[in-house]
């Protein structure tokens, strides 16, 4: 039989073209070394994953039989590497038990790879009993490891970013961003791989029909290796750093920590360090001339701020005396001006100090201005004078 590579092989084996290279540049990177190395292993497995598709609309299975339980496809690896690069990112290291983590991947690979070893005639037979009895155990496991890993995922990124804001004003230039869209992909993938398996399983939808959950693998696969490359080298402080920042010790009379927060604060406005998108609490501390510890209490303590908060309200402030100004620039610029480093920051930051949105805020300036310029008789709150009796 002749091989054909029709447009669902082509798109899957151009999908691999792409991705091939990209896990081999990942692996090669000097920053991050240990998660980039972890996003192309997580690349190469998920490329196995839709390899047996590829090859078999190809007709490879047709040609040689003996290909049948290649063990390429490990799909029950893809949720553990998440785990892994989530981890790696955050501490260049894996998380505790780690390698327990493994174990269903390679349960379901030594199943494979027994099953592909066993002699032709009884290939057929077995491939009978294994996809109605252990195929549905792997696609559950998948199912519940998927969704056990990014809920874990999920947890590590919210004590990482509550552990950032006390060190950085903008956590989006540490790429926590990347972190949490690269969780949200998984979580998209996994709701819908996990509706496709158990519709198949009440509904067989066959071959040609499972076609389009590889196809969304794939486009999957190429979003993770090409953003996971663009932010490869984004600077990721450890989560252990961030966690033990040192403590203030007083020797003498206590400190007025909200009297010198305030100080501290108004030395910061006044010379303007909030604009420097890359200022963070070890700049900021030397500036002032004092210690991350001290700096850290003043505000915790003294203004009940953490650093992001208290940073990000003066540049927030710092837009405001512009709009208030009539500055007419957009906000974005004025926001990339005062030091944000992402309209999703600034905007979040803006709400919170004025509970309501830029543009919002703009145009409340403006109907104000205008409300004011109106003559005393023609503005809606002015009182009528009383019309003298004849």
């Amino acid at each position: 039989m002749d091989l054909v590579f029709g447009w669902r092989s082509a798109m899957l084996l151009s999908a691999t073209v792409v991705l091939l290279p990209l896990a081999a540049a990942l692996a090669s990177s000097l920053r991050n070394r240990r998660a980039n190395r972890t996003l192309a292993l997580m690349i190469l497995v998920l490329v196995g994953v839709f390899t047996p598709w590829l090859i078999g609309f190809a007709g490879f299975y047709d040609r040689w039989r003996w290909l049948t339980f290649l063990p390429v496809a490990v799909p029950l690896l893809v949720p553990a590497l998440l785990r892994f690069y989530v981890h790696a990112l955050m501490g260049d290291t894996l998380p505790p038990r780690w390698r327990a983590m493994l174990v269903p991947g390679i349960v379901e690979f030594g199943f494979q790879a027994i099953s592909f070893c066993l002699p032709m005639p009884w290939k057929d037979h077995w491939a009978d009993i294994a996809f109605l009895v252990f195929t549905p155990i792997f696609s559950l496991a998948l199912i519940g490891s998927f969704a056990m890993h990014i809920v874990a995922s999920l947890r590590l990124l919210r004590r990482y970013r509550r552990a950032l804001a006390h060190v950085v004003g903008d956590d989006a230039r540490f790429a926590a961003r990347w972190l949490s869209t690269a969780i949200a992909a998984f979580g998209l993938l996994w709701s819908i791989w996990a509706a496709v398996l158990i519709w198949d399983w009440f509904d067989p939808l066959g071959y040609t029909g499972l076609m389009w959950l590889y196809l969304m693998i794939a486009a999957a696969a190429l979003f993770l290796a090409i953003e996971g490359w663009r932010h490869g080298g984004a600077p990721f402080p450890e989560l252990s750093t961030l966690e033990r920042r040192p403590a203030a010790h007083d020797k003498g009379p206590a400190r007025d920590w909200a009297r010198q927060g305030a100080e501290w604060a108004e030395r910061t406005r006044a010379a303007g360090w909030a604009n420097d998108p890359d200022i963070d609490v070890a700049t900021l501390a030397r500036l002032l001339g004092t210690n991350t510890a001290y700096l850290s209490r003043a505000l915790n303590e003294g203004l009940g701020l953490n650093y992001a908060a208290f940073i990000n309200g003066l540049r927030s402030r710092a837009v405001i005396a512009r709009l208030d100004a009539g500055d007419t620039r957009d906000v974005l610029s004025l926001a990339l001006e005062v030091g944000f480093a992402s309209k999703a920051s600034f905007n979040r930051a803006f709400r919170a100090t004025t509970g309501m949105t830029p543009s919002q805020y703009r145009t409340q300036v403006a109907e104000t201005k205008n409300h004011a310029a109106l003559p005393e008789m023609r503005r809606p709150d002015a009182v009528p004078p009383s019309i003298p009796s004849a």
